[in-house]
């Protein structure tokens, strides 16, 4: 299964795994890598049916394959065959979930959670798959236009202000490749209807250093709806990133680098009981 996983790496020192967003792909993760890269060994993942990696199976239609879990278990392989032990592991909105879910499945050292899918009490809300759906719609039916547009400081706020906190910062050909990514990944509808109707439920305890964080100006994961921290483990609070959007890493990198350097600290203070 993990044979066909994409990734890059970058780096050196202790392993650090990134995790993207539904609809995105490794590249959302550009804009941190460079940094982060001079303390880790950086291995960000195309996660199955996202960006160069295939589909789980030629089942994948299944929701069953574009669960969380399923993700978790292809990194999971994709890690043992490269021989990486015990990494960091920080995931963005979709990928948040699959970090949790990898680290019930594999030795983990710290889990970075940003914007993180899941924490909701029952499905996921109405308010999320109805965005999501009408994103991947416009990215698949409107893309020449919406790729035309968001060479403007004005089409980038229009076609991007609901993930990002700072649109006007991105390159056009940052926008570009998003609405790019969104359009074709192939993995998305099997994605969203595995999450559509259940959340993060935590199958094992994490004993590995957990940090949190959601952008303030995250309009996807809305307070009250997406930010139910209970089966996250105890004593766990939500920070924020000021300014940051659902995809906060082109927002703010330094922020974002902070925050994942910080809680992988922690693991060098607490070594992980398994």
């Amino acid at each position: 299964m993990s044979s066909s996983l994409a990734y890059t790496r970058s780096g050196s020192g202790a392993p650090l795994v990134l995790l993207h967003g539904i609809g995105l792909n490794r590249s959302s993760w550009n804009p941190v890598v460079p940094t982060l890269a001079q303390h880790f060994d950086v291995i960000a993942v195309d996660l199955p049916g996202f960006g160069d990696s295939a589909e789980a199976t030629s089942a994948a239609a299944s929701s069953a394959q574009g669960h969380p879990r399923a993700l978790a278990e292809a990194v999971a392989g994709l890690l043992a065959e490269l021989g990486v032990t015990t990494p960091h592991v920080a995931g963005n909105s979709l990928g948040g979930w699959v970090a949790l879910e990898l680290a019930a499945l594999y030795p983990v050292a710290s889990v970075t959670l940003i914007d993180p899918a899941g924490l909701w009490k029952q499905g996921a809300p109405l308010y999320c798959r109805i965005s999501l759906r009408a994103s991947r719609w416009l990215a698949r039916h409107a893309a020449r236009p919406l790729s035309y547009l968001v060479r403007f400081r004005l089409g980038r706020v229009l076609a991007l202000g609901q993930t990002h906190g700072r649109p006007t910062r991105l390159t056009p050909g940052y926008a570009q490749e998003t609405i790019a990514a969104m359009g074709t990944c192939p993995g998305f509808e099997a994605t969203l209807a595995a999450t559509a109707r259940q959340g993060y439920r935590a199958t094992a305890p994490i004993t590995a250093p957990v940090n949190l964080a959601f952008g303030s100006r995250d309009v996807l994961l809305l307070r009250g709806q997406s930010r139910h921290l209970d089966q996250l483990p105890p004593g766990i609070q939500a920070e924020t990133l000021p300014r940051c959007g659902h995809v906060p890493m082109a927002d703010d990198p330094g922020a974002v680098t902070e925050l994942i350097t910080r809680t992988a600290a922690r693991a060098a203070q607490a070594p992980v009981v398994r």
